[in-house]
């Protein structure tokens, strides 16, 4: 039977953790912590990604109120980055000089690595929650942290995934078509994949790849380059609005592959891609981290969020984007001081293990990364994202190959 923690059972929590920590000699510094610490968030809550950026903000609006119910002294201030990398810069060096002790973001990865370059310049630390280019972990920085895969793990983990799928399913496809965002997480992806891809041992070949600007307003020259290509399966790296109209195409052109896969990466399990494209949206996957069904924590967060927003879906961006600011509460209550090297010690002991997403305890090595952040398969089943693979952590069997757009009900 399923624990459902209560809001009394955080307290519960709270206190007994506060007793342990007494008793191990942390105690007075966790309890030395009373003045909160004052984080800086920043998303694109507005610009091209406003849509993920307001669902990762809902994300920060519930650990405001749910952290403190934890025992976690945190104030928050809000920042939009508008989608853009130069304006991530200027507001978070707006957030410093406001006085923050701490910064928390930014989902995209260009505007990410903006605010890591101003966050070592400034000797305040920086934890990411969402951000993959792989360059940002590479820089030798020593005050940013990063709770999320790079994309090179999210390839490599992704990759891996197709031949789970098609063992579960005992399919064999032969052949595939990519089409791919050309912004910088694209960029890197496809770098990933292209150097994955001969290591992988996968039973297809990639006969094409299609890039394209993620602020396009059509698709169908690209979609139809991709039927023309006539390959088994579709695969997709996305960011939201592209992948609604991705598929709206693929409907209207009557393109039918033996699905659409994407090797790790934004769009097709988030809330508008499902109101948007209704049935249309069912069977779509993603090889990506998300929220693990057997964690009590992930049942406790996801319970909270849907009485909070009853008609938006609990996603990984409201996963990763809620565990930044529970990194960055249980390190202030460790090093019981907001100083910049406090905190960074504190980081760097981090090591959670009822958490969220799928995977081990949330720990970061020598280059302020999590390596503890394995994939899993995701489908849209009857207009929920469904985790389908790996088996101990399925709530759901995978259906593949998908059904044609003209059999959905």
């Amino acid at each position: 039977m399923k624990h459902h923690m209560t809001r009394r059972d955080f307290g519960l929590g709270a206190a007994a953790t506060g007793a342990l920590l007494t008793g191990t000699g942390l105690g007075r510094s966790a309890r030395a912590a009373t003045k909160p610490i004052k984080i800086g968030s920043l998303l694109p809550r507005s610009g091209y990604e406003a849509l993920i950026g307001q669902g990762c903000q809902r994300s920060v609006d519930l650990a405001k109120k749910m952290l403190p119910e934890m025992g976690y002294a945190i104030e928050v201030v809000d920042a939009d980055t508008e989608s853009k990398p130069e304006v991530a810069r200027t507001q978070a060096e707006k957030l410093i000089r406001e006085g923050v002790e701490i910064l928390v973001g930014a989902f995209d990865s260009g505007q990410t690595f903006a605010i890591a370059q101003v966050a070592e310049q400034n000797g305040i630390p920086f934890v990411i929650n969402i951000g993959s280019d792989p360059a940002i972990t590479e820089q030798g920085y020593k005050f940013v942290f990063r709770n999320f895969p790079t994309s090179v793990m999210l390839g490599e983990h992704g990759l891996a995934r197709f031949n789970d799928l098609f063992k579960a399913t005992s399919t064999t496809p032969k052949t595939a078509v990519l089409m791919i965002v050309n912004d910088t997480f694209g960029q890197t992806m496809l770098k990933g994949i292209n150097m994955l891809m001969p290591k992988a041992n996968l039973p297809f070949h990639i006969v094409e790849t299609i890039s394209y600007d993620p602020q396009a307003k059509d698709l169908s020259i690209e979609v139809a380059k991709a039927k023309a290509a006539k390959a088994d399966i579709h695969m997709a790296v996305t960011r939201l609005n592209d992948a609604i109209l991705m598929v709206r195409e693929m409907v209207k052109q009557k393109y039918e592959p033996m699905g659409i896969i994407s090797p790790g990466s934004p769009g097709m399990y988030q809330t508008q891609f499902m109101k948007v494209l209704g049935k249309y949206a069912d069977y779509a996957i993603t090889n990506i981290p998300w929220l693990d069904p057997k964690q009590s924590f992930a049942h406790t967060f996801e319970a909270a969020w849907n009485k909070a927003y009853p008609d938006d879906i609990c996603t990984l961006d409201a996963g990763f984007t809620f565990e930044g600011f529970l990194i960055i509460g249980d390190a202030y209550k460790r090093a019981g001081s907001t100083k910049p090297q406090a905190l960074v010690e504190a980081l760097k002991a981090t090591n959670i293990k009822d958490r969220i997403m799928i995977g081990g305890p949330i720990t970061f090595d020598a280059k302020g990364q999590n390596v503890n952040l394995p994939s899993g398969v995701l489908q849209i089943l009857k207009g929920k994202p469904t985790v389908v693979l790996p088996a101990e952590n399925a709530e759901a069997k995978p259906v593949f190959p998908v059904p044609s757009w003209s059999a959905r009900s």
